[in-house]
């Protein structure tokens, strides 16, 4: 079910749709996001495009969640 949500989802962005998606999925996220957003108890602790996120995150908050992936 999940892989079919997310294939629908790639669909919608290939028609230039803008999609505000909350997921833990971050190979997903990564791989579809024009931009990313991390969370912290309801706080924007870091954003910025995909590849600075996964590669230099500044914010100890975003280096912790994408350690758990």
């Amino acid at each position: 079910m999940v892989g079919e949500v997310l294939e629908a989802i790639r669909r919608i962005g290939t028609t230039g749709t803008t999609m505000v998606i909350v997921t833990h999925e971050m190979g997903f996220a990564r791989e579809i996001a024009d931009r990313i957003v991390v969370m912290d108890q309801g706080v924007v602790v870091e954003e910025g495009p995909p590849e600075q996120l996964f590669t230099q995150p500044r914010h100890e908050r975003t280096r912790a969640l994408l350690a758990a992936r």
